[in-house]
């Protein structure tokens, strides 16, 4: 063997070690996320509630104070920032997030945030590493897409953190997942690196895969917006009716965003990311084109792709459309994201198709 051979083959296990590693960092930061969530108090979160199931509702609890001094009016206290229901039916303070307004659920908050950042960290290394052990984008095969996805969606999470976005409700599903798909990766997806095939081995590579995992992982952050916007709709709507939710489903909605909020989220994120997934497609047409001579040949990957553009396209038409604002557009999203995954993982391992050099190995 050579000295460039072992080198490689020694980065590829230290890469193998590192996801590993990142996998014991991540398992540490959901039992945080646990613990906040479990730590985090009710008391302070009734307000919620009681917003909804005010006996006025067109005079609020946090109206403004008005009195009357001279024939004049002067505000003595300014109103509570409120958020409006997607349907405009609702006005909804949000809640304080998953640590409750408690000093104990939110210590074990920010520890599942550094320990999420360190398991982040870890797995950056870990993809680098598999990078240099072949000397090219570590996205030649689903175990390498998969671990670059997990490690590009936890960046993105951490950017919006440091951007001081309101998104620490994502915490914990967003761990669950990442854990949940290297776990497949190193189960069922694991792949010997190795050199590309000669269809893949183009500087497209970078740049058709790389926007895809960028894309896929701003589309999986929006559908968890939404999955938790229906939930919280759904409670919001029962409050409203006078209806008692459960004690499981109170403690947890309660301290979510309001459903206005996890709405604007889920859909800002799809449309600021649509045009790039436009791009994402284009750019793998060019690529065929220079791989195959032709640009479009309906492959099942091509087919799905369009597929999931149609999806989200018309999913951004119904949040346009005054009728099918709210939890009909949210369906719609979390269809074209179960477009997204299938085109994923489906396509790969189910269907027989000119990507299946990227599937399992």
């Amino acid at each position: 063997m050579t000295l460039a051979a072992a080198t490689n083959a020694n980065l590829a296990e230290i890469s193998n070690y590192l996801i590993y590693s990142s996998m014991a960092v991540y398992t540490l930061a959901f039992f945080a996320h646990i613990a906040e969530w479990t730590l985090g108090s009710r008391s302070k979160v009734a307000r919620t509630a009681a917003a909804l199931t005010a006996p006025d509702r067109k005079a609020p609890a946090d109206a403004p104070k008005i009195q009357v001094q001279g024939g004049g009016t002067a505000v003595l206290e300014k109103p509570k920032v409120v958020t409006r229901s997607a349907g405009g039916a609702r006005d909804v303070p949000d809640g304080p997030g998953a640590h409750g307004g408690t000093e104990s659920g939110d210590l074990y908050g920010r520890i599942a945030v550094s320990l999420t950042t360190l398991a982040f960290l870890i797995e950056a290394a870990g993809v680098t590493s598999r990078a240099l052990s072949v000397q090219r984008a570590p996205w030649g095969n689903m175990y390498e897409f998969s671990t670059t996805f997990s490690t590009v969606v936890v960046g993105v999470y951490l950017a919006l953190l440091l951007a001081k976005k309101n998104v620490r409700w994502a915490g914990l599903p967003l761990v669950t997942t990442v854990l949940l798909d290297l776990g497949i990766a190193v189960t069922w997806l694991y792949t010997e690196s190795d050199q590309l095939v000669p269809a893949l081995d183009s500087y497209w590579l970078w740049i058709h895969v790389s926007t895809a995992i960028f894309c896929g992982a701003v589309f999986y952050l929006g559908a968890v917006g939404t999955v938790l916007y229906l939930f919280r709709d759904s409670y919001e709507a029962k409050l409203a009716r006078g209806g008692k939710p459960g004690r499981f489903a109170t403690s947890v909605l309660e301290r979510l965003p309001a459903a206005a909020s996890l709405d604007k989220f889920s859909y800002r994120v799809n449309a600021a990311v649509f045009p790039l997934w436009t791009f994402t497609i284009i750019a793998g047409a060019i690529w065929a084109g220079d791989a195959w001579g032709r640009y479009w040949g309906w492959d099942a990957k091509e087919v799905w792709s369009f597929i999931t553009w149609v999806a989200y396209a018309a999913y951004l038409h119904a949040r346009a459309t005054a009728g099918w604002k709210g939890r009909k557009a949210a369906y719609l999203a979390l269809i074209a994201f179960a477009c997204w995954l299938f085109n994923y993982y489906g396509v790969n391992m189910f269907v027989n198709s000119l990507h299946s050099y990227a599937g399992v190995e």
